[in-house]
């Protein structure tokens, strides 16, 4: 972890629960909408893995009425 990061952790420990959901709202600010979080990042490449395996359905394959 680098020096600055770890200096950001160790201040956002110190913040009682209310400050640090505060302080994530800000922070939220500064990241584009279109970032893909870890979880999202997470799903791509298991929905990448089950494709590549065959374990999808095809769009025609779905009965959508």
């Amino acid at each position: 972890m680098s020096p600055i990061r770890e200096q950001l952790v160790g201040v956002i420990d110190c913040l009682p629960e209310q400050e640090q959901s505060l302080l994530l709202e800000i922070t939220r600010r500064f990241l584009p909408d279109d970032t893909a979080t870890p979880d999202d990042l997470e799903d791509i490449r298991a929905a990448r893995a089950e494709y590549a395996r065959g374990e999808t359905i095809s769009h025609e394959a779905i009965n959508w009425g």
